[in-house]
């Protein structure tokens, strides 16, 4: 089954804003942004998205008919959402840089958190594409989750993964 995994497009935060699953707005303009990648969907593909605007926002240009599941959502970084990464106590970031795999954000969850609802999307609803190509359009946290898993590459080298604002990555299942 070929899957195309989606990355939003820029958004307004300012570099260094923390917005895991803050629900923020999409840079404008990105008309052009959004015709490109919709030049590299296959038409008639199943569209799965995040339920964040800036997902949906690029979904609903993709396809009519869009599937939201809050499975795809961006990482939850509870106490950090919306900071600057420099304003994160030390006694809390340092953990967590330390082992963000397995150690939660204050108020939020891990990467293996993150992992385990993605792999079960990933598990219980992409069966229903009755082979279809399908899009997913997420976050960088999630294409990385994914990207780990078929690649059975280890969640700490996650970011070994590069997910550019508005990539389109083809993988097959």
């Amino acid at each position: 089954m070929e899957v195309y995994l989606v990355r939003h497009t820029e958004t307004v935060c300012e570099k260094g804003i923390c917005y895991g699953q803050s629900d923020v707005s999409l840079l404008e303009p990105y008309s052009e942004q959004f015709e490109f990648i919709k030049n590299q969907i296959p038409a008639g593909a199943i569209v799965y998205s995040s339920p964040l605007s800036r997902c949906t926002a690029l979904a609903g240009y993709l396809s009519t008919s869009v599937i939201t599941d809050s499975r795809l959502m961006e990482m939850n970084f509870g106490d950090w959402e919306m900071k600057n990464w420099d304003e994160i106590p030390p006694d809390d970031f340092t953990p967590w840089m330390t082992d963000f795999v397995n150690v939660a954000v204050p108020n939020g969850e891990s990467f293996v958190d993150l992992h385990d609802r993605v792999n079960d999307f990933l598990e219980n609803e992409l069966q229903k594409s009755h082979n279809m190509p399908v899009v997913i359009v997420a976050h960088a946290g999630v294409i990385r989750s994914v990207l780990c898993k078929i690649s059975n590459l280890p969640l700490k080298n996650a970011f070994q993964n590069k997910v550019d604002f508005g990539a389109v990555i083809k993988v097959v299942l």
